[in-house]
């Protein structure tokens, strides 16, 4: 039984009161009642309005349903001209439509580099995000498969100075990328030496030389004359050469050179949503106080390592001195996003005259009123130096939805005493209204825009439920293959350039899923910065340090201008169905390798869900390969199943018998983690295993196929369980 405090027509779960009274309130120049009775007035006129915008994507997809069931399969066209007929398409904005977008910092206008996402409810996850701003090139390469286990070059347990020699080669090879000499190479040197004019680097056999941009050195540390650190800069992005002869691997080294720290992820989107499993009250509160923690600097952990007790907080800046003699400070941490909810959930952790309030409008008052605490220095550390606060909204269904998270930021900005536009808008094309209005979505937000993206798995699992009922999909691995992924993701960088974004905001790409898999990851994520994207999603701190190098291999903002225009039938792409070819047949094989694939993937995340709240994980695939999983990865695969099931390729049947077998072996690839909770012996009564259920039998009726509704209940169902033993 929750406990409320009333105010007004609001009705505040008491954990979250408190927190809101107790920690967030305080020092925002924000009093009681101005705040709650803001907050109350939001709710009666945008509820409504909330609630208009779901009945219209209903509304939609009901047209949609229908048209999909007449039994033909239009052409691209023809689906442009029905789409256009249900008012599927927003109105082209009038002219250009270029933002307008101020105080943005340069971590997301002017610099191009790694983004992490990570679960803001796990402090340790978001403290190391935060603080994987700067990553050493060394530690990055000798873990990683990037230097491979042979000829004596294994890992091992203690260090391998075959393995150090072979990273320190390597690492010493993007040196020339990154800062080239006048002649030889940085494999060859000897010793760093400063001077007025700059650097001189000996190089092996008594030769010397400089680098060929000298502006390239911006400060060191140390002395001048025994400098401790280099610090260059490169297409925006700055590394560190850290010099310590007496060190156990400068000593080693003939320059002294101990490490290559690199700026890795320079920005960081904490995450309210996909990655977090947050269903109530008391899941919220711990979201909250996370994102406190970070705008006001103080959040903290301890952790043991060994026999010790560590404490891990936010890093502090960096600090050199030009050649000049003057101070120069550079950011020691991400800049930080956070990313709201969208529009569809509920949450009763506050009730509006004894309603659940949309969680979309929660996270917006809250995450506003918490980021305010940054742009009053409320605390030691600053994430914004423009005095902006970012957020972004996801799972956005079109233009009308976008502004109507322009209004909502407006109100809050009010009641909070925020100058108009401080909230600054992410808007994710996931959905495919979105992608096929993204100028008319900018353009709904153009004084707030600071981001755009495209996700492969959120953005395909709406594309098979909007044509649920058109024809069977092509099996999911082939799916990136077909025409309209790529159309949609050269949209996607071709009208953010269109509407100005190149210099003002991002323009990002998807997430690398195997962490494990980083050689992998650098031969083929180069794809992001060359396509014209200036972020792209990365899964660990690791990543980011490594995927930084791609930003010194392509000069992203050179490459935006030279980008060629879209083809005119780009949009007839997107819009082209990725169906299964009519006259292809697969074999029993396939479907069954297709079932497996799906089914172990989704109840490998679900089980981990609702029975552990876990919301973001590395889960082993069905060949046991560790993927970095979170919610939209059920959308894709339980809607694809769906569609399977309405279009005879697989039954019923086969799939309730793959979903046991698969319970069985997801059971057994968690065997090790002391707190998982099976789903054997008697998976029926699992709510995780109901949950995978559902999920896939009732998917066709989920509202645009989002997975949020089913893991929310199930995964209260098991809080209620795990309480009452």
């Amino acid at each position: 039984m929750q406990n409320y405090v009333t105010q007004g027509r609001l009705s505040i779960d008491q954990t979250l009161y408190s927190f809101i009274h107790e920690a967030a309130l305080p020092g925002s120049q924000v009093d009681s009642s101005t705040f709650w009775q803001g907050f109350e007035d939001i709710l009666a006129d945008l509820m409504p309005q909330n609630a208009a915008l779901l009945a219209k994507r209903d509304a939609l997809q009901a047209a949609i349903d229908t048209r999909c069931q007449q039994g033909d399969r239009p052409d691209p066209q023809q689906w442009q001209t029905f789409l256009h007929s249900i008012g599927y398409f927003d109105p082209e904005p009038a002219g250009d439509c270029v933002i307008t977008t101020q105080n943005v910092d340069p971590e997301i206008a002017t610099q191009a580099g790694p983004q992490l996402v990570v679960p803001i409810n796990n402090a340790r996850y978001a403290l190391n995000a935060a603080n994987a701003r700067w990553g050493s090139l060394y530690d990055a390469l000798y873990g990683t498969d990037i230097i491979a286990e042979t000829d004596g070059a294994e890992k091992g347990q203690g260090y391998n100075p075959k393995r150090g020699a072979k990273v320190i080669e390597h690492a010493r090879a993007w040196l020339d990328v990154i800062a080239p000499l006048t002649e030889g190479s940085h494999k060859d040197s000897t010793g760093y030496h400063l001077s007025d004019d700059g650097i001189t680097v000996s190089l092996k056999g008594g030769r010397a030389a400089t680098l060929q941009d000298a502006q390239q050195l911006i400060g060191y540390q140390g002395d001048k004359s025994a400098p401790e650190a280099l610090l260059l800069v490169h297409n925006g992005l700055h590394v560190e050469l850290q010099i310590d002869p007496q060190s156990p691997v400068g000593r080693a080294d003939p320059a002294g050179l101990k490490d290559i720290v690199v700026e890795a992820a320079l920005t960081t989107i904490m995450d309210c949503e996909d990655s977090v499993a947050a269903v109530d009250a008391e899941d919220k509160t711990l979201v909250y106080q996370n994102w406190l923690g970070l705008m006001q600097g103080n959040l903290s952990i301890e952790m043991r390592k060994g026999d010790k007790i560590l404490t891990r907080s936010l890093n502090a800046d960096r600090h050199y001195t030009t050649l000049q003699g003057d101070s120069l400070q550079l950011p020691g941490r991400s800049l930080m996003f956070v990313r709201n909810v969208g529009h569809l959930m509920t949450n009763d952790a506050i009730l509006f005259e004894q309603q659940p309030i949309p969680e979309g409008i929660m996270d917006a008052m809250l995450t506003a009123l918490i980021g305010k605490h940054d742009l009053l220095g409320n605390g030691p550390l600053r994430n914004s130096r423009t005095g902006s606060i970012y957020i972004v909204k996801p799972k956005m269904h079109g233009a009308e939805e976008v502004a109507f998270t322009d209004t909502l930021f407006a109100r809050v900005e009010h009641v909070l005493g925020l100058a108009p536009n401080t909230l600054k808008m992410g808007i994710m094309d996931e959905e495919r209204r979105t992608t096929v209005n993204l100028k008319a979505c900018i353009a709904a937000a153009k004084d707030r825009v600071v981001f755009i993206n495209t996700g492969f798995l959120d953005r395909t699992g709406d594309e098979i439920h909007t044509s649920m009922y058109l024809g069977p999909f092509a099996p999911k691995g082939e799916l990136k293959s077909l025409p309209w992924i790529g159309a949609y993701e050269r949209a996607n960088v071709q009208v953010g350039l269109a509407c100005g974004l190149s210099g003002k905001a991002q323009i990002g790409k998807g997430m690398w899923p195997v962490p494990d898999n980083m050689a992998d990851m650098m031969a083929q994520k180069i794809a992001h910065p060359r396509a014209g994207a200036s972020t792209a999603w990365v899964p660990s701190p690791t990543a980011a340090t490594l995927h930084a190098l791609h930003y010194h291999q392509e000069d992203v903002f050179a490459l935006q201008r030279q980008l060629p225009p879209l083809d005119d039938n780009n949009l007839l792409d997107i819009l082209t169905v990725p169906l299964l070819d009519s006259d292809r047949v697969l074999s029993e094989q396939d479907k069954q390798n297709e079932l497996d694939n799906n089914v172990q993937g989704i109840l490998g995340y679900v089980v981990r869900w609702v029975h552990q709240g876990i919301g973001c994980s590395k889960v082993p695939d069905i060949h046991n390969v560790g993927l970095m999983e979170d919610r939209a990865t059920l959308r894709i695969s339980s809607q694809h199943i769906a569609n399977w099931l309405e279009h005879g390729i697989v039954t019923r049947q086969q799939v309730e018998q793959t979903l046991q077998r698969m319970a069985v072996l997801v059971d057994e690839q968690n065997a090790g983690d002391a707190d998982y909770i099976p789903m054997q012996p008697d998976p029926a009564s699992s709510p995780a295993y109901q949950a995978a259920e559902a999920l896939i039998f009732e998917g066709k009726a989920q509202p645009n196929g989002y997975t949020e509704p089913m893991l929310h209940a199930k995964r209260r169902e098991m809080k209620a369980r795990l309480a009452s033993r």
